[in-house]
């Protein structure tokens, strides 16, 4: 089986020390990315730490797709603990990051402890510096990129940063990279800036060889000769058929459609955009730079999940408007879902759905924790009480759209996702628009049928997490390819998979997760015995907690 390889690098910023050791049998078993981090995290991280404490620890990774020039590979995996849902959490980014954290010739960094001090932490094939900077204190993202640069010759694609938001311990801050491209869901921009590190940089020339088979020129010959919507609208470019659909949550999920749907349609991003964007090595160049020649603003985005939040979730109907949010919150470092969704609920609560002016307040208020954006930058679960809303969050997430009520398979991946109400986890909402193969789609309605799937979805999202891979080439790397990619059989890589979802159950598990954590703000028809059906096919207890002694089998132990 293919994966990464090379040493963990281990950086204790108390000490400010440095130890480098191999895990070399933890790659045999764990391919890289997600699954190292997870493994290495479950092992290593305290089941009783505080996520904005100095025992929470982090983990980049990359995987062995990364030392391929195939498209689809331009990202990389993070893994802690989640200052928003308290659990045990993966979140990937994209852009250019990913080989120049493979120059460093680690197989994984860890980052422990805390830091008195505001630092950079800069990780070579030589080990790791550490430069005090003070005066970057609430630089936003784009100050700190462009300080690494004139400083240190290192361009955003050498970085990770966290801006105000991380620092102020928003609980759902992003870790940027590229300057546009987050490590979004979840919160460790918090967990981070915690540690008072205010950015990392990787570079180096220790790139470790992984032969990928000639398949990876096939599919990247595909990728760039396909006629595909996303090339021109990214993400955005099934906005209008969710909307058709009612699967497009609106007004703080009051409505599933929005009438004002023309106004921030993938056909209004199309006409902001003003060039390609893509990530490192990737011909599908799916990103969506764009500008407003009347104001000026330019942004990367919005994404569709974007959109949602800030555009109808919260009442707007104007694409420049959702793309000043979308600007603010990467500059600022925050997750556009929960964000979005947080200031959509305090909309709710004073009827002030529509209003871009306070909508963009509230977005610098919350990432500097000033006024009311304190309370808010604690996100939805643990304030929508005092707003007097609905808690639309699972496991302390916000959701993102492909709303569950309509798409009612997407429902219960919503609901069983180790990391909340986040649609890409099992990325199961594909299969319930026509716009898969008929023989492989699920009719919309109902949960029939849908918990198998669910399980071998989220099974083989670990083992693009792992590789890694981006969600999106999934026109393009099948089952058969994805095995001969990683040279290794599909049902062992499920095998693999499941190992992993198994680690992140256990261990919150630990932290008081059971059954009651696996629910959602609405009722789906048999949901109880889907649910059942899900914990059988995994092999877990009826209560929603992995059997002791279960997530070990074949698992080598970290020593």
């Amino acid at each position: 089986m293919k994966h990464v390889r090379g040493p963990l690098c281990s950086i204790d910023l108390g000490d400010r020390s440095t130890t480098i050791e191999s895990v070399d049998e933890l790659l045999e078993s764990f391919i890289g990315g997600r699954a190292l981090g997870t493994k290495l995290a479950h092992d290593r991280i305290p089941f009783d730490a505080d996520p904005l404490g100095a025992d929470n620890r982090l983990y980049f990774a990359t995987g062995p797709l990364q030392h391929s020039q195939m498209s689809f590979t331009g990202r990389m995996s993070a893994t802690g603990l989640s200052p928003l849902t308290d659990g045990l959490l993966s979140s990937n980014a994209g852009g250019f990051l990913s080989r120049n954290f493979a120059g460093t010739g680690y197989g994984a960094v860890e980052i422990t402890g805390a830091s008195d001090d505001l630092v950079i932490v800069h990780v070579t094939d030589d080990g790791a510096e550490f430069e005090a900077v003070p005066d970057l204190e609430e630089a936003t993202v784009s100050e700190t990129c462009d300080y690494i640069e004139d400083e240190h010759g290192l361009g955003a694609d050498h970085t990770v940063v966290v801006g105000p938001a991380g620092e102020n311990e928003v609980r759902f801050a992003s870790i940027m990279t590229s300057e546009e491209r987050a490590f979004g869901r979840g919160g460790l921009g918090a967990a981070l800036g915690a540690k008072n590190v205010k950015a990392i940089t990787f570079d180096g020339d220790s790139t470790r060889e992984v032969e990928i088979p000639p398949l990876q020129m096939e599919v990247h010959g595909e990728a760039a000769k396909a006629e595909h919507p996303m090339k021109a609208q990214g993400t955005t470019s099934v906005t209008e058929y969710a909307n058709m659909v009612e699967a497009l949550p609106t007004r703080y999920f009051s409505e599933l459609s929005f009438e004002g749907i023309e106004g921030v349609s993938g056909d209004r991003v199309e006409e902001k955009k003003y060039k390609k964007g893509t990530c490192s090595a990737c011909a599908f160049a799916c990103k969506l730079p764009t500008k407003d020649e009347e104001s000026g603003l330019e942004t990367e985005g919005p994404e569709y999940e974007t959109l949602m939040a800030f555009g109808p979730n919260s009442g707007v109907d104007d694409i420049v408007d959702v793309m000043q949010s979308n600007k603010l919150c990467d500059e600022l470092g925050m997750d556009t879902i929960s964000c979005g969704d947080t200031v959509a609920a305090y909309l709710a609560s004073e009827d002030e759905f529509g209003n871009a002016e306070l909508i963009h307040d509230l977005v610098e208020k919350i990432a500097y924790r000033e006024g009311i954006g304190d309370r808010l930058a604690e996100g939805v679960d643990r304030i929508h009480d005092d707003l007097g809303v609905e808690n639309w969050s699972v496991k302390g997430m916000e959701f993102a759209a492909h709303d569950g009520r309509t798409l009612n398979g997407q429902g219960l991946a919503f609901a069983t996702a180790n990391r909340g109400a986040d649609h890409m986890y099992a990325e199961f909402y594909p299969y319930e628009y026509p716009l898969v193969d008929s023989e492989k789609a699920f009719d919309k309605s109902g949960l029939e049928g849908k918990p198998p799937k669910v399980v071998e979805l989220e099974n083989v999202n670990v083992i693009k997490d792992s590789a890694v891979l981006c969600k999106f080439s999934r026109d393009f790397v099948d089952e058969d390819r994805l095995s001969t990619l990683l040279d290794a059989d599909y049902e062992d890589l499920l095998e693999i998979g499941g190992r992993v979802v198994a680690l992140e159950r256990h261990f919150n598990n630990r932290r008081g997760f059971d059954r009651s954590d696996d629910a959602l703000p609405y009722e789906l028809p048999d949901f109880e015995s889907a649910l059942e059906e899900y914990y059988a096919e995994r092999g877990w207890n009826d209560d929603g907690t992995v059997p002791e002694g279960e997530f070990e089998r074949g698992v080598p132990a970290d020593d």
